[in-house]
């Protein structure tokens, strides 16, 4: 079983890397990490398990095949929490990588959506998709809704630049 429990953590691993979206930020638990995580702290998975939790709070450690067999790990079991992503950008800071570090926020931010809406709006983006108006829903829905600043501001900005370039609904 060893063989197969090193591939789950190397699935949760990549899971971890790619950052998907979780459906609820209610269920992600709060890191009591004291100090900042540093370039040396990677990967997380490995040099802090500890630090690293499913979104209902199941350790790393917990996520392997004979749990997912008995049914004690779900699919949202697999999915990266907020605090995981805001320790990666931790780490992606002190490495130099600030770009990287800010997409790590804005993801951090995402996970609070359902996957359907989460779709719903990067759909909305798509030039001469939605007007402006529009636009500026979405971004007052991800500030007011879902705590979202960062990615609100991304869909006000989206609008002005959509309406200067002649990218919104009817544009066309």
């Amino acid at each position: 079983m060893s063989e197969i429990d090193d591939l789950v953590a190397k699935i949760v691993q990549q899971i971890g890397d790619n950052g998907s979206a979780s459906t609820t930020a209610s269920q992600s638990t709060t890191t009591t990490n004291e100090k900042e995580l540093k370039r040396n702290d990677y990967p997380l998975y490995s040099k802090h398990p500890e630090l690293v939790r499913s979104p209902s709070g199941k350790a790393l450690k917990d996520i392997t095949l004979d749990n997912v067999i008995n049914n004690n790990i779900k699919s949202n079991d697999l999915r990266i929490t907020p605090d995981t992503l805001r320790l990666q950008g931790e780490v992606a800071s002190d490495a130099g990588r600030d770009a990287i570090q800010r997409n790590f926020k804005r993801a951090a931010e995402l996970t609070s959506i359902p996957d359907a809406r989460l779709l719903e709006m990067y759909n909305a983006l798509r030039p001469y998709r939605s007007t402006k108006a529009e636009l500026l829903a979405i971004s007052s829905e991800l500030k007011d809704k879902y705590n979202a600043p960062v990615n609100a501001g991304w869909f006000a900005e989206a609008a002005d630049y959509y309406e200067s370039r002649k990218k919104l609904k009817g544009d066309n």
